[in-house]
């Protein structure tokens, strides 16, 4: 059995490996991809972002497994890759994340805040997106709650390991394009909704399914996904205030995403809160 003090090392030690590694993956998905590589932000195609992106993803599970076999001596599953009981969550997460983007959208409407300009399908970009907004969300979930999150409760309480996770959840995002003060409290809370779910399961199906639902909706409806532009199916203009609508960093630079993200932690906590009593699980 591992010593309760050592998780915030193990945390220590994987940073520095995990982006030297999984930066060279990403590199090397890039030369693939044709990217062009400098320094500076560079816009890239969806399936540039996809190849990048997939490399990244083999880059985070190499990483994690190492650390987990080896340095944690446990299973890679068990960093909360179960489907078994957890369908359930999987089908909550893919509702909660179309349902917020879907409610977000026509409340800005109703406000004319933004105003609808035209509808694009385009049936590769559409495949390329869900593929896509898969791998982040899974790369991230398994790296950020899989790994960082799971560690955290090790050495001290699990609300302050989910605190301080969702801060560092933030922290990595820091470089993001267009980033805004709205921006940093929503990634903030991003890491708490996310996490939340997990601190009581130690499962990452519905993190995954909200992670990806969030951010693949966010981009449909036309809002760029935490500074980054990808393929919309809706298009608009922002008409007002961009701290209402979220302007270039997307629906996460929204005042709407705060309100919305606390309702659903508020609602999180109390469910979870009363199965605990309950001794039920929900599966999520």
């Amino acid at each position: 059995m591992k010593s309760k003090n050592k998780g915030w090392v193990r945390i220590l030690l994987i940073i520095v490996p995990y982006f030297f590694i999984v930066g060279l993956f990403q590199f090397a998905g890039a030369y693939v991809s044709g990217k062009e590589i400098s320094p500076e932000y560079v816009q890239e195609t969806t399936e540039q972002h996809l190849i990048t992106s997939f490399f990244g993803l083999l880059g985070t599970l190499f990483v994690i497994y190492l650390f987990v076999e080896l340095v944690d001596d446990e299973r890679f599953a068990d960093v909360g890759l179960h489907f078994k009981n957890h369908k359930k969550g999987i089908l909550l997460g893919l509702i909660a994340g179309l349902f917020i983007m879907v409610a977000g959208y026509l409340v800005l409407d109703a406000l004319n805040q933004i105003e609808y300009a035209k509808t694009i399908f385009l049936g590769g970009e559409f495949l390329m997106a869900i593929f896509l907004f898969l791998i982040v969300s899974i790369s991230e979930e398994i790296f950020f709650r899989g790994y960082v999150l799971r560690n955290f409760m090790e050495s001290m309480n699990k609300y302050v390991a989910l605190f301080v996770s969702a801060l560092f959840f933030a922290l990595m995002h820091a470089a993001n394009p267009n980033l805004s003060l709205i921006g940093n409290i929503n990634l903030f809370l991003a890491g708490v909704l996310l996490g939340l779910p997990y601190i009581y399961t130690k499962n990452l199906m519905f993190p995954i399914a909200f992670h990806f639902s969030w951010n693949f909706f966010q981009s449909l409806f036309g809002f760029n996904v935490s500074g980054l532009d990808s393929y919309s199916l809706i298009e608009f203009r922002t008409t007002q205030d961009t701290w209402v609508s979220g302007g270039d960093f997307g629906f996460e630079g929204s005042v709407l995403a705060i309100l919305f993200q606390i309702i659903l932690i508020v609602a999180l906590y109390a469910v979870f809160n009363n199965k605990k009593k309950e001794k039920l699980s929900i599966g999520i």
